[in-house]
């Protein structure tokens, strides 16, 4: 590599101090020696690298190199001959601190943080009125709380845990590997950082239980199978003091023997007969909130579908209810005693094309196509 500090480096002479730092870590990562073992280009690039940020990260030597082109020896804390410079090794402490928890750092014992408790899940039935209106329901829960009788920290009544001697109250135990500083979950107190010398005989030292709870959940109206509610803070306690985790109430809507849903529609299929059909007739026709009176004209065919304004079911969102579709279904008499058979013989010969225009047009059409 050549002398200049700048080019060593790759940056401009007008960079940052973020920028030459940045550039000084992705070349000290590449060219240390640990990673070319027996290198010696490696090892003098290495040097070179250290060299060109030691002048160029402090203001005032960078200053005396801009004008001289040299700065007056190495400054404190800067490159050393042994090839591992401080700055190297505060920023491998800076990252693997932070990977492995502190493993490497100062500042004094950091004990396990608190950890969020986990998140439960229900599945819950209703029925399609009560999806539809809304209603409330108890539902039984089993979740993992505090120990009553320790309060949650595992130990006998009337003692405490102790800071694990092991790895002073961090969870973890370092190891130096290289010019590394490791972090590895320390066995006496598995990573809590304190030790029970006697444990609470409820939870056995565990400082949580299993307990079920009945609790009312409100289901709002509109909820249909695949919905979600989340109920916040209904999940396990959290450990060292973290909160608890969120309850999630899956919904499934039972099947109607009348009613379908699409959407925010109501869905009723009426069967309705032959003659009736033909000559018209009204009927009386469910809805969620009760039976109403429905006028069907002479005529009305099969498919034939009736609109009942808001008689279906609210938007969870806005609250608008949608409708109900009443939809007319035709029944062809399948058993015909000799009476109705005759009628019905003699109905077919009085009839004209004129009764059945669907069935002439049809092969109305038909005929055109094949000719």
């Amino acid at each position: 590599m050549s002398k200049d500090f700048y080019e060593i480096l790759g940056v401009s002479r007008d960079a940052s101090d973020t920028e030459i730092k940045k550039a000084y870590r992705k070349l000290a990562q590449q060219h240390h020696p640990d990673k070319h073992s027996g290198c010696k280009d490696t090892e003098e690039n290495f040097k070179l690298i250290n060299e060109a940020y030691d002048a160029l990260k402090d203001p005032q030597r960078r200053a005396q190199y801009d004008r001289f082109g040299s700065v007056s020896g190495p400054a404190g804390g800067g490159y050393q001959d042994s090839g591992y410079g401080a700055d190297f090794q505060d920023l491998f402490s800076e990252v693997f601190s932070d990977f492995f928890g502190g493993g490497g750092g100062g500042g004094g014992p950091r004990r396990p943080a608190p950890e969020r408790g986990s998140d439960l899940h229900y599945e819950l039935e209703v029925d399609f009125e009560e999806a539809a209106f809304g209603t409330e329901k108890k539902i039984n829960v089993e979740r993992t709380v505090n120990c009553d009788t320790c309060r949650g920290s595992g130990a006998r009544a009337g003692t405490q845990p102790v800071t694990c001697s092991t790895c002073g109250g961090r969870g973890q135990v370092a190891f130096q590997q290289g010019f590394l500083s490791i972090a590895r979950t320390c066995n006496a107190c598995n990573g809590r950082g304190v030790v029970i010398e006697e444990a609470c005989a409820d939870c056995r030292g565990h400082g949580k239980v299993r307990r079920t709870r009945e609790m009312g959940v409100k289901i709002p109206a509109g909820v249909d199978t695949g919905s979600r509610l989340r109920l916040m803070t209904e999940g396990d306690f959290g450990t060292r003091g973290g909160p608890p985790g969120d309850l999630y109430v899956s919904i499934f809507v039972k099947e109607h023997p009348i009613f379908s849903r699409e959407e925010n529609d109501v869905i009723c299929e009426v069967p309705v007969s032959f003659s009736a059909a033909a000559l018209g007739t009204e009927l009386e026709v469910p809805t969620l909130e009760g039976p109403i009176k429905l006028k069907v004209p002479p005529g009305t065919q099969s498919g034939k579908v009736f609109r009942l304004k808001h008689k279906g079911i609210a938007s969870v969102r806005s609250g608008r209810r949608g409708d109900e579709q009443v939809v007319i279904r035709v029944e062809t008499p399948t058993k015909l005693n000799r009476d109705q058979r005759a009628l019905l013989e003699q109905f077919a010969e009085i009839s004209g094309d004129e009764s059945t225009p669907l069935h002439r047009n049809f092969f109305s059409k038909v005929k055109e196509i094949f000719e």
